[in-house]
């Protein structure tokens, strides 16, 4: 096991990515940036991250605010559900916690929206402590270099047992990233400071082409491919939040405005209505 921490740490040392929300411990920031990153790539969570904590530095003045100033805020980064359960958890924060968020697993998983991942998360890169987290890159290293596909629990496990004592920030960022740079779908194993001791490489099955062997394909927490965007629900409810972020949209213009038959737009508005993240009033829609 030391031999495979210092060679992720002397991996890692000269490459670790420069993202501005590694250069704070603060829990609150720490917490939006892990939340916007659920299912948003880094490049586009990067201009979003800065201009929300710009605006709600403190937990406290993000509950404050009308969630519609939150969405108009997080508008770009698709699932606008993330945004209101933040704002859930900021509301939490404040009358539950005194507004400072909490430093134990347990409390954070009692925030809205916050789980078992983004409350680790919380824990290794806020407040330092001996957590692993297990993200999609690293359920795919776990995966392959125990070489077998591996269920929640079982991940979760074997991630605890790779955190060294008082180096999981590090630590668990140094995955992050091997798994994000190298240990990719196509992964470059030639380049892997941990071939050496991969199950999946050792094996003769790594050798960098992504086959039908790799143990990560259906292993818990690895992604898989998205939907199809174009067309689909999602881009219609993202197309009236876009529109409902600059100005009200009235009922009789949604169809339009969704580029959906009226039918679907109805189904969908009522979707949003349900979810709280739009409001009518008389014959407008606006967020809340």
């Amino acid at each position: 096991m030391e031999n495979l921490h210092e060679s992720v740490f002397s991996w890692i040392t000269p490459r670790l990515r420069q993202l501005p929300w590694r250069d704070t411990r603060d829990p609150w920031l720490v917490l939006v940036s892990e939340v916007m990153l659920q299912q948003t790539g880094v490049h586009r969570v990067l201009p979003k991250w800065e201009a929300f904590v710009a605006e709600f530095p403190r937990a406290d003045e993000c509950a404050r605010a009308p969630l519609g100033d939150v969405l108009r805020l997080w508008q770009g980064l698709g699932y606008p559900r993330r945004a209101r359960n933040l704002h859930e958890a900021a509301k939490a924060i404040v009358s539950e916690h005194g507004g400072v968020v909490p430093s134990s697993l347990e409390g954070l998983l009692g925030l809205p929206g916050v789980g078992p991942y983004t409350a680790r998360a919380v824990l290794a890169f806020a407040f330092e402590a001996d957590a692993a987290v297990v993200d999609t890159n690293i359920a795919r290293v776990l995966a392959r270099h125990h070489g077998r596909t591996l269920k929640a629990r079982e991940a979760q496990t074997l991630a605890d047992a790779w955190v060294p004592s008082g180096e999981a920030w590090l630590w668990n960022q140094a995955l992050m990233d091997l798994g994000a740079t190298v240990c990719r779908p196509r992964p470059m194993c030639e380049v892997c400071p941990v071939a050496f001791t991969c199950a999946w490489r050792g094996g003769g099955a790594g050798d960098g082409d992504g086959d039908g062997d790799d143990p990560s394909v259906g292993s818990a927490g690895v992604s898989v491919s998205q939907p199809r965007f174009e067309g689909s629900d999602r881009q219609a409810r993202g197309r009236l939040m876009k529109a409902l972020s600059e100005l009200p949209v009235s009922v009789a213009a949604v169809s339009v405005v969704m580029d959906r038959p009226e039918d679907v737009s109805s189904r969908l508005v009522d979707d949003l209505l349900r979810e709280g993240l739009i409001v009518r009033d008389g014959d407008e829609l606006r967020l809340p």
